[in-house]
C-alpha cells in the first residue's frame, strides 16, 4: 500500500492537469475492472463482485493536488503565479517547486525581511507578493523553459519517519486513490463503482459529473482531512487524531451526511474491531458536496484519513490509519450494498 501511495504522490497533478495520475491509476486497475475516462478526465470504474448489490454504491477519491499556475513572466525572468486550491499564505515563502512538464526547478521568492515595512513583518505575505525564481535573468531566457498556464508543484519527497508516519506532497488525496486501487485489485463481495476524479481542489467538478454519470444510490467520499492534534490546540478543536483510525463525518461546510449511513459506518467499525472516530466539528468540505446533489441525488458518506499539515508540501499521515481506513472501506462496501 505504501509503495503505491509513494508512486502516486511522486506524480504531479495540480487541478486540471491530472492526466499523468490517471494514466498511472489505469495501469494499476486495467486488468481488474471495466473503466472509462470522462470528458473531464475522471477515471470511472466498475468492479464486478461475487454478487449483485441491492444499492449502487460509488466510492470516490480525487486525483488532483493543490499547487500554483503561472500567470506572467517578468522582464527579469521571474514568474508571477496564482494559487490553485486552498493554500495558506504562511506555507509558501521560500519553498522549492517544479514548474511545468519540463520540471524546471524554482523557489517561491519574496522580498528580504529588511525591505518589508516593520509594521507588516508579522503578516504572512500573499501569493501576490511572491514570485518564482527559476534562475533566469531575462524574460526570453525564462520563456524558453516555461509558459504562462504551466502548473507549478511543491517539490517534496516521500519520507517515512518516527513511529509509523509518512510525509509527502499530494497525500491529499493520492492516499485515497491508492485505497480504491487496492479495493479494485481485490475480490469484492458486491458489484461496486469507483470514481477517480479531477478538480476537487477547485470545486469538485469532476466528482459531480462522475456521480451524474453513475447515478449512485450511495456516494462515499474517501479523503484526507485536517488533523489539529498538535500542541497548543484545545481538545474540541482538534478535528481528528492520528492513530485513531479514519474520521467519519456527520457534517461539514458542504454536506450534511446521511444519518443512518453515518451510524452504520460507526457501528461497522466497532463490530469489526477497526479503529474509527467521528470527525469532531464542522470544518472543510469534499467531493460529497457535489456528488450528493448530482442527477437524482445520492446518500452521502464521508470517510477520511487524519492528516496533519493539509494542503502543504508536508502532508503527514500515519500508516495504521491508512490500513484501518482500507479495512473499514471493504466492510462498508458490503454493508452499504445491502442496507436500507
Amino acid at each position: 500500500m505504501l509503495s503505491l501511495i509513494e508512486k502516486l504522490c511522486a506524480i504531479n497533478g495540480v487541478s486540471g492537469d491530472e492526466q499523468d495520475v490517471a494514466a498511472a491509476i489505469i495501469e494499476e486497475i486495467r486488468d481488474h475492472c471495466e473503466y472509462h475516462v470522462s470528458p473531464l478526465g475522471d477515471v470511472i470504474a466498475f468492479k464486478k463482485g461475487k454478487k449483485p448489490a441491492k444499492n449502487k454504491v460509488m466510492f470516490d477519491a480525487h486525483m488532483d493536488e493543490v499547487g500554483f499556475i503561472v500567470t506572467y513572466i517578468t522582464d527579469n525572468g521571474f514568474l508571477k503565479f496564482s494559487v490553485v486550491g486552498g493554500i495558506d499564505n504562511r506555507v509558501m515563502q521560500g519553498k522549492p517547486v517544479v514548474v511545468g512538464k519540463n520540471k524546471v526547478y524554482g523557489i517561491l521568492a519574496s522580498k528580504p525581511v529588511h525591505l518589508i515595512d516593520r509594521d507588516k513583518r508579522d503578516t504572512p505575505l500573499s501569493y501576490r507578493d511572491l514570485s518564482i525564481d527559476i534562475g533566469c535573468s531575462t524574460k526570453e531566457e525564462a520563456e524558453a523553459l516555461v509558459s504562462v498556464g504551466d502548473r507549478v508543484y511543491f517539490d517534496s519527497p516521500f519520507v517515512r519517519f518516527g513511529d509509523g508516519f509518512i510525509k509527502s506532497k499530494a497525500l491529499d488525496d493520492r492516499a485515497g486513490c491508492a485505497l480504491m486501487v487496492k479495493m479494485i485489485q481485490s475480490e469484492l463481495e458486491y458489484d461496486t463503482w469507483f470514481s477517480f476524479t479531477t478538480r476537487e481542489e477547485v470545486g469538485g467538478q469532476g466528482a459531480a459529473t462522475a456521480a451524474y454519470t453513475v447515478k449512485p444510490d450511495i456516494a462515499v467520499a474517501i479523503e484526507t482531512t485536517t488533523a489539529a492534534d498538535i500542541g497548543g490546540v484545545s481538545a474540541e478543536k482538534r478535528v481528528c487524531l492520528l492513530g485513531s483510525g479514519p474520521a467519519i463525518s456527520f457534517m461539514d461546510k458542504g454536506t450534511i451526511y446521511d444519518k443512518k449511513l453515518y451510524e452504520l459506518a460507526i457501528s461497522t467499525a466497532k463490530e469489526n474491531n477497526i479503529k474509527a472516530q467521528p470527525k469532531m466539528g464542522v470544518f472543510g468540505g469534499n467531493n460529497a458536496g457535489g456528488m450528493h446533489k448530482a442527477a437524482g441525488g445520492a446518500r452521502p458518506v464521508g470517510v477520511s484519513m487524519p492528516c496533519r499539515y493539509l494542503h502543504t508540501q508536508s502532508c503527514v499521515l500515519k500508516e495504521e490509519d491508512i490500513t484501518a481506513t482500507y479495512e473499514l472501506l471493504v466492510k462498508l462496501s458490503e454493508a452499504f450494498a445491502v442496507c436500507d
